[in-house]
């Protein structure tokens, strides 16, 4: 592979390591987890006391749209979302918080997955009440939409739309298309060059079909691989069953700082576990919700408590197996000096299971990771949409997905995780400055739909009968 970060100016590094040095400080954590906590008790608790509910929704049948057809089922945007949150991140993003911060980068990873659950409640409800019709007969939205009409400040709409879009279809499909090219020459001797080209007509197959597409192979790919992915861990488990306890016991000693590993401090075992965390279930930074507002759902809550089971489902299930896998494994070493990323969990899984664990990390790399390419790329689609509605630009901008799929599997690309960290970062600051100035929407639509299920109705979102003026509202009986 030819050396990509060469070819980068040396001011576009420093620039980009001093905005992650001042983006992902105390004070991104710190908002970060007080908006989750704020969203939390204020929803008295949802994401634990609704959790049954959860899985009633997701499993529900789509509503019928204007044209006679069926919408997006709700388990199909949960999929979209999931396609996109279930890739390197759980795989590699993994390896390198414990490898930098500890074992104790776990135990961080669940607190923000179980915090961030709420702020993922509440960013999907905006993005179900804000969304619009788009022209297939369905429906688009997210944060530039809800920011846009929610607080009538279209400015800072374009400035997310613009974030999320060089973020996700750009920066983020690059990463994951290196990642199985590098696995895949890794493991098969494959040249990137012709995985480029493969993994090109693939996502270009896949993106000209529309979001219905994109919907049906993530609803295919995500669910079938993770529930591999979790079996082989399972069984892992049961090779190694006298050491879970052990384990869990390092994860929290090492998490409040008293089983020194990495030799580092517990900021950093906060900060590997939060930023990784993030970038793993996206809860809070606005990307979901993109996916969220395609749903044909009778209210928005329901989309919001499938979100909020997303988080779980990324963190608790999936981020939690290559954990485990990878604190069973006895060559685990730690440090900025130390081995990291996928070839860590390469490692564990070759140790654990031989080579058929590595092959199967393989398979398991490479399905996670385009499902993440052709997810990241709606979520790019839906805000180029938004920007502006000219077809030309909206084919230029697919034909650009398609050549820096290809470009990011033949070149190195190790500056692209800096600049993914930044740009989530900023991501994060503006979506969550924009919900916690809506939460008191998200709040009264929450009230307004556990009225509708405690007098034993199926609730109905109809704005009008809130104890709240909407404004902005397009999709749900009101007009602009």
């Amino acid at each position: 592979m030819k050396d990509f970060d060469s070819l980068i100016p040396g001011w576009f590094k420093a620039f980009v390591q001093v905005g992650n040095d001042l983006i992902w400080s105390q004070y991104l954590i710190g908002l970060l987890l007080t908006a989750g906590i704020f969203f939390t008790i204020s929803s008295k608790f949802v994401q634990i006391r609704t959790f049954p509910e959860m899985f009633r929704a997701v499993g529900e049948k789509p509503e019928t749209l204007d044209n006679g057809k069926k919408g997006i089922a709700p388990f199909q945007a949960f999929a979209i979302s999931a396609a996109s949150r279930v890739g390197t991140g759980n795989i590699a993003g993994v390896a390198t918080a414990i490898v930098l911060g500890g074992p104790g980068a776990v135990f961080w990873m669940w607190i923000i997955a179980l915090i961030g659950a709420a702020s993922a409640f509440i960013e999907a409800t905006l993005a179900q009440v804000y969304k619009v019709p788009d022209k297939d007969g369905g429906f688009r939205g997210g944060p530039a939409y809800y920011i846009t009409k929610g607080l009538n400040q279209k400015w800072l709409g374009i400035v997310f739309a613009v974030l999320i879009t060089v973020t996700f279809a750009f920066v983020f499909n690059t990463v994951q298309s290196n990642t199985i090219a590098e696995s895949l020459k890794t493991q098969y001797h494959v040249s990137p060059f012709i995985t480029g080209i493969v993994l090109a007509v693939f996502t270009a197959i896949i993106i000209f079909g529309g979001v219905r597409s994109i919907a049906k192979l993530s609803s295919v790919i995500v669910p079938v691989m993770a529930l591999l992915y979790i079996l082989i861990v399972v069984v892992i488990l049961l090779l190694n069953f006298d050491q879970i306890i052990p384990m869990i016991l390092t994860i929290i000693k090492s998490a409040f700082g008293l089983e020194q590993v990495t030799g580092g401090t517990i900021g950093a075992t906060i900060l590997q576990g939060v930023k990784r965390g993030l970038f793993s279930n996206e809860a809070g930074m606005g990307s979901a919700p993109n996916a969220a507002a395609t749903a044909a759902v009778p209210h928005p809550v329901k989309q919001g408590l499938i979100q909020s089971l997303g988080v779980f489902f990324d963190t608790m299930l999936v981020c939690t197996s290559t954990a485990i896998m990878i604190l069973l494994y006895s060559g685990l070493k730690f440090g900025e000096k130390a081995p990291q990323g996928v070839a860590v969990t390469q490692s564990a899984l070759n140790e654990h299971l031989g080579s058929g664990g590595g092959i199967f990390l393989t398979v398991a790399i490479t399905l996670f990771a385009f499902s993440s390419v052709v997810g990241n790329y709606y979520y790019g689609q839906s805000n180029i949409e938004f920007l502006s509605g000219n077809k030309v630009i909206l084919f230029i901008f697919r034909c650009l997905v398609v050549v820096l799929v290809f470009i990011g599997a033949v070149v190195k690309t190790e500056v692209v995780w800096s600049t993914a960290d930044l740009f989530m970062g900023l991501m994060a600051i503006v979506n969550l400055v924009a919900i916690i100035g809506l939460s008191n929407i998200a709040f009264a639509v929450m009230k307004d739909y556990n009225k509708q299920r405690k007098a034993g109705r199926k609730p109905v979102f109809r704005p009008e009968n809130l104890e709240i003026n909407l404004f902005g509202i397009e999709s749900w009986g009101m007009k602009k």
